[in-house]
C-alpha cells in the first residue's frame, strides 16, 4: 500500500524558481519520486497558485498538481488548525500553514512536504503539532522537506 503524501504550496512553487538552484534541483529530483505514493494538495493550495500574478507561470504550476488528488479545507481541518494556532505552534497571521497542517492531519496522511522551514518544518512545531494531534484523537504526521522523502 503507498504511502500518503500532502504538498503544501511551497513544493510546486519551488519547481519553478530559478532563484535557489540547488532547492529547485532537490525539488525536480523530489518529484520524480512521487509516483511510489498517493499524492494529494488540498483546495487551500489551488487557491494560493491561483493567486499567482504571472499567468504562464500560474498554468505550469497548475498543470504540475494536475494529478494530486484534492483534500478541501474541512470545518475538522479548521478546528484543528485554530488548535495550532491557539497553542501557538503556528502564528495567527499565517493561520494557512496550521490549515495545511490540519488537512493533512484530518486526512491521515503520512507526510506532510513543505519547504517552510520557519513555520512547519522544525523540530518545535513537528513535537507541539503531535500533542495535540495525539490529545485531539488523531495520529501523528512527519513533517518534512522534500529530500527528505
Amino acid at each position: 500500500m503507498k504511502q500518503k503524501v500532502y504538498l503544501d504550496t511551497s513544493v510546486p512553487s519551488v519547481f519553478y524558481d530559478e532563484r535557489q538552484p540547488e532547492r529547485q534541483e532537490m525539488t525536480k529530483e523530489f518529484w520524480n519520486k512521487l509516483g511510489d505514493f498517493n499524492v494529494y494538495i488540498s483546495d487551500l493550495v489551488m487557491k494560493e497558485l491561483e493567486k499567482v500574478n504571472d499567468e504562464q507561470l500560474k498554468q505550469r504550476l497548475l498543470k504540475l498538481v494536475e494529478n494530486c488528488k484534492t483534500l478541501k479545507l474541512s470545518d475538522e481541518a479548521k478546528k484543528l488548525g485554530r488548535e495550532y494556532i491557539k497553542n501557538k505552534i503556528i502564528p495567527e497571521k499565517i493561520e494557512a500553514d496550521a490549515y495545511h497542517i490540519a488537512i493533512a492531519t484530518v486526512n491521515q496522511m503520512d507526510f506532510l512536504v513543505s519547504w517552510n522551514f520557519r513555520h512547519m518544518v522544525k523540530v518545535k512545531t513537528k513535537q507541539m503539532v503531535n500533542i495535540i494531534n495525539l490529545q485531539n484523537g488523531y495520529k501523528t504526521i512527519e513533517i518534512i522537506a522534500p529530500p527528505e522523502l
